[in-house]
């Protein structure tokens, strides 16, 4: 069996990257969670401008920032799948959706902490 050559190789990079924009658009527009977090990640870049953080403080900012909505993103498909999946309450689903929404947890307290690191000094 011989491999065939991908000759839409730049053409299928450019579909994939038209659905994650689409994906992004939809999180962005759609859901309530993910909203309040982009919010506060504009919030956050303004903050940024306004107290001339420093290039190694915007790196930590927006890695916190992208972290927060990338865990908050999978976490939105995590229940959309297993909502798909059980439309009705079932503890099994619940505890995989407690999981999911334990990660961007995770990823909240980090951004809050860098967020702390950043901005406290610029109070005191």
């Amino acid at each position: 069996m011989e491999f065939q050559k991908d000759n839409t190789f730049v053409k299928g990079r450019l579909k994939s990257v038209t659905y994650a924009f689409k994906g992004a658009v939809k999180l962005i527009t759609t859901e309530h969670s993910v909203m309040v977090q982009f919010s506060l990640g504009i919030l956050m870049t303004i903050a940024g401008f306004y107290f001339h953080i420093s290039h190694e403080e915007w790196l930590f900012q927006i890695f916190a920032i992208g972290l927060v909505l990338s865990i908050e993103g999978l976490n939105t498909a995590v229940e959309k799948v297993a909502d798909f999946i059980h439309p009705d309450y079932h503890e099994r689903i619940g505890f995989i959706k407690d999981i999911a929404a334990g990660a961007v947890f995770f990823a909240a307290l980090t951004a809050i902490a860098i967020g702390l690191i950043i901005y406290i000094p610029k109070f005191l």
